[in-house]
């Protein structure tokens, strides 16, 4: 996620982009706020369509799964000891997916959760090289053929560390990622443009070999429709620049020069291609009442196995946990499984 802007005297209330470093103090303040409500709330939503809750609902539910699927779920969680304490597991036990890619876990090491455990008895965990910092994790109930936590080529594994999993099935590839950021005032971009310039080499070789499911928090927000105030935030904010928003479009659409590369789909895009909801909302300047977010948690897939995803949703009433929502995706089971 892009980093939070400095503190300003006079502010108006901006389409705040993310951190990779959350200030102790306001994550300790926004955990009192957002723990799972005791109450019913009156359901209320913004004007872009999208509920404005600050705590998790009181019930989840989620309709059953379609026939034939396997259910695919990414959530970027901003510390998963956090999270525990604001109803992680009430979202988990509802979505009960197949493949869960937890980001922005925070971990220092493995943890010792059976109620994690006992429902996906085949878990990754990338761990930073930097304490309590990214973190990435797949959680399966699908024994893979084969596990990696890196990025082929990129020279510095410190970078790569806690940011990327890669799960191969006998259909497929799965890729979680908590993809780098540019940093406060966009100094980190060059180390963005390095990650680019390796993971679109290796997303495109796994493709040749078999298609791949790519998941988690993208880090970048396509297009304009993707965050709320996209003008005052172009070429300025991380997550929303040329560099960043070219380099996605390069691997849905490869340019001539990427010889035999595939494309790919940004499926919830592709399935709401008019509708502006978003996947993160600050926890300052009132962000999620007044539905001033980001969209930078997706999935996106092969292009020849589009046509076997079945459902793409943004969770968007689960709030409160953490200052993301998930996204889930349903696809054929053959797609995991193999023929």
């Amino acid at each position: 996620m892009p980093p939070k802007k400095k503190t300003a005297p006079k502010r108006k209330a901006p389409s705040e982009s993310p951190s990779d470093n959350e200030d102790a103090s306001k994550s300790q303040s926004a955990s009192k706020k957002a723990k799972v409500s005791n109450e019913a709330l009156e359901p209320t939503v913004a004007a872009n369509g999208q509920p404005n809750n600050k705590v998790l609902p009181v019930n989840i539910n989620f309709p059953s799964r379609i026939e034939g699927t396997v259910r695919l779920s990414t959530w970027n969680i901003c510390s998963l000891a956090s999270a525990s304490k604001k109803g992680f597991r009430y979202y988990v036990e509802a979505e009960d997916p197949d493949i869960l890619v937890l980001t922005e876990t925070k971990v220092n090491e493995i943890p010792v959760n059976p109620a994690i455990t006992s429902r996906f008895p085949h878990c990754t965990w990338a761990i930073s090289a930097k304490k309590s910092y990214s973190g990435t994790a797949v959680l399966s109930k699908h024994k893979p053929l084969s596990v990696h936590t890196t990025l082929p080529g990129h020279p510095d594994p410190n970078d790569v560390k806690g940011r990327i999993v890669t799960m191969e099935f006998p259909g497929c590839y799965i890729i979680g990622t908590y993809v780098t950021n540019a940093g406060q005032g966009l100094k980190t971009l060059k180390e963005k443009n390095i990650w680019h310039e390796h993971f679109s080499a290796y997303i495109r070789d796994l493709d040749k070999k078999k298609p791949v499911i790519w998941m988690g928090d993208l880090n970048v927000a396509p297009t304009a429709i993707d965050l709320a105030n996209a003008k005052s935030n172009w070429n300025k904010t991380p997550g929303y620049t040329k560099d960043e928003t070219e380099a996605f479009q390069n691997i849905l659409n490869p340019p001539e020069s990427a010889s035999g590369a595939g494309k790919f789909v940004d499926v919830w895009r592709q399935r709401h291609p008019e509708d502006k909801h978003y996947t993160y909302f600050s926890y300052r300047f009132n962000c999620r009442t007044k539905g001033i977010g980001w969209r930078l948690d997706m999935f996106v897939v092969s292009e020849r196995i589009l046509e076997k995803v079945k459902m793409c949703e943004i969770r968007s009433e689960i709030y409160g946990a953490s200052d993301h929502v998930p996204v889930v995706m349903e696809i054929d089971s053959s797609i995991l499984t193999g023929p």
